[in-house]
């Protein structure tokens, strides 16, 4: 099962991610992106799978990643 993942030594915060897609990404008490409720790849509709390519290939920190 693959699982979107933010890597917090690596996020900025600037954004991106949230902006492009908010059903999926959200920002943490520590005003770092996270992922919302555990969301993976089998549980997420075609076009937001889309979307969650987009911002990991638009994340300037290369933050975001699929395991």
């Amino acid at each position: 099962m693959k699982k979107v993942i933010v890597d917090k030594n690596k996020c900025i915060g600037c954004g991106a991610c949230v902006g492009l897609v908010d059903e999926v990404f959200e920002f943490g008490d520590d005003s770092l992106a996270q992922v919302k409720n555990n969301i993976n790849f089998e549980n997420m509709k075609e076009e937001l799978v889309e979307e969650v390519q987009d911002a990991i290939e638009g994340c300037p920190t290369g933050a975001i990643e699929e395991k």
